[in-house]
């Protein structure tokens, strides 16, 4: 009885910061149906301030306590490797990252959800569960719990994703994602089955002991990588599953269309790594030709069809797609290298992709306009610093030296290298050439066009918060360019006795 009650109040420890999160998502939540909130997004006070942001204020205090929580745990001693909940340095890292990503959603969404008359309480509670479920993901050492994860991660993100009720893009691109989602789960929940069936376990640890002993059934243990590819291939873009994400990007609230491509597609890389180079390891000849495919064909397509599009969310949302493409490369490398590549590529992401965004919402007037290339004509001159801003963004994403990005593709390549993945190290370098075309196509026409007037440009707003994000984003895109050592050193603790074998397999790399 004692030794039962110490391993549940250490299970009540090791899910802290979840804990906090969901606990304050419901405090937000009610909150928000107070007399005095329920009304806030028509009270007409300043977009950084009023009711309605109070309550963003309110989730950021929520993220804030659940980091600190975070931080709280590395000071916890985990004994052995075959509980549900990881207490390691990969998860800890990987928390980071989902709480970064939703401290700034949540700083620049105040004045789209105030201008767009959203309802605060349900936006910013939904973010935190989003959170939370993410965080439950990224711990998990079991098949099913990671299951759960991603089923509290992508109810609140479906219902994100249609919250603006009097858009029907939005409404469309919750059904859609909704469909999709549910249909990509069943295969995920299919695979599960069958690894179950082949190892007589869920458990990542114990699946792996099978597979490296030969007891799994190799029928159905493969059967059940490809259906837990699928599944994996739909929640991080990868082509050809990706094809529910440019028009649910493009319909989504723009708030949340940057929170979904940056802390969404983490979560499920880090659950896709755990699982694949830990639980699988001992099957890499099985699962290498898929991902090797899988990575090269996204970052082929993506990069393609990303060249062509005009709207500027359309853009973003092939871009998320081919860099999903880039940390595919990470996985199919299976060494530690690319593993702690993945973890600082995956920071480094998160802050460019949402910086972009942030400026990207504040000139379509925190709404759905404005939103094509054409838009930015002059936006450099008329806007200076936000012109100055964006460009750094989007040279991050192209991966130009001096960036986070950059130091985050060397990362990756470094990888690859070590894993002799030289044709996929080669198409990497090619298409990131050709990503160079879209990402400067829009810094070219804010600099080189000059179509518009300096007073439609003069409208953009940048109210507080967004101006925190943007600056916290800036700095953290460029001292990861420039001084990448400490935060890749981080990486590297991190996925240090996370399981991960060596660099592959032999002669597979080719």
């Amino acid at each position: 009885m004692q030794l039962d009650f110490s391993r549940q109040l250490h299970f009540f420890w090791a899910l802290l910061p979840e804990i906090i999160l969901c606990a304050w998502a419901m405090v937000v939540l009610i909150t928000g149906v107070s007399g005095r909130f329920k009304d806030a997004e028509n009270d007409g006070g300043d977009p950084s301030f009023n009711n309605a942001a109070s309550l963003g204020w309110l989730a950021l205090v929520g993220v804030l306590l659940a980091a600190m929580a975070n931080g709280w745990l590395y000071g916890i001693t985990e004994v052995g490797r075959d509980s549900m909940v990881a207490v390691d340095g990969f998860r800890l890292f990987s928390n980071w990252v989902f709480l970064l990503a939703a401290g700034l959603s949540i700083l620049i969404s105040f004045s789209y959800v105030y201008r767009q008359r959203l309802q605060a309480g349900e936006f910013y509670g939904l973010i935190l569960l989003a959170t939370a479920g993410m965080m439950f993901m990224a711990g998990a050492r079991d098949l099913i719990v990671i299951f759960l994860g991603l089923e509290v991660m992508s109810i609140a993100v479906y219902a994100l994703t249609a919250f603006n009720r009097r858009d029907r893009k939005s409404a469309e691109a919750g059904l859609k994602y909704f469909l999709l989602g549910a249909f990509a789960t069943g295969f995920f929940l299919y695979g599960i089955a069958l690894v179950y069936g082949a190892t007589g376990s869920t458990n990542i640890a114990a699946v792996s002991r099978s597979v490296a002993s030969g007891a799994a059934t190799p029928t159905f243990l493969a059967l059940g990588i490809t259906f837990l590819t699928i599944g994996f291939g739909f929640k991080v873009s990868a082509v050809p599953f990706h094809m529910w994400t440019p028009d649910v990007y493009e319909g989504a609230p723009a708030p949340v269309t940057a929170f979904m491509s940056a802390a969404v597609k983490a979560a499920a890389f880090v659950a896709f790594l755990r699982v694949f180079m830990v639980g699988f390891d001992g099957a890499y000849e099985t699962w290498y030709p898929i991902l090797w495919w899988l990575a090269a064909i996204t970052m082929v397509v993506a990069n393609l069809i990303a060249l062509v599009q005009s709207n500027v969310k359309r853009m973003l949302a092939y871009s998320s797609i081919a860099h999903a493409g880039y940390l595919l490369v990470a996985i199919t490398a299976s060494n530690e290298t690319a593993a702690a590549g993945l973890l600082f590529y995956l920071l480094v992401y998160t802050v460019m992709n949402i910086g972009a965004f942030a400026i990207v919402i504040g000139v379509a007037h925190h709404a759905e306009e404005r939103l094509q290339v054409e838009d930015y004509s002059g936006f450099g001159w008329s806007q200076p610093l936000l012109g100055v801003l964006l460009t750094i963004f989007l040279l991050s994403l192209a991966g130009f030296p001096g960036t986070g990005g950059f130091m985050g593709k060397i990362y990756l390549l470094q990888g690859a290298a070590d894993a002799q993945l030289w044709y996929l190290s080669v198409i990497l370098v090619l298409t990131t050439i050709a990503s160079y075309w879209y990402y400067l196509r829009v810094a070219w026409f804010m600099w080189m066009k000059s179509e518009l007037t300096e007073r439609q440009h003069a409208l953009v707003m940048v109210p507080l918060p967004m101006r925190v994000a943007l600056v916290a984003s800036v700095f953290i895109v460029l001292y990861l360019g420039f001084f990448p050592g400490s935060a890749l050193e981080f990486a590297r603790a991190s996925v240090e006795g996370l399981g991960v074998m060596g660099a592959g397999v032999p002669g597979l790399g080719q």
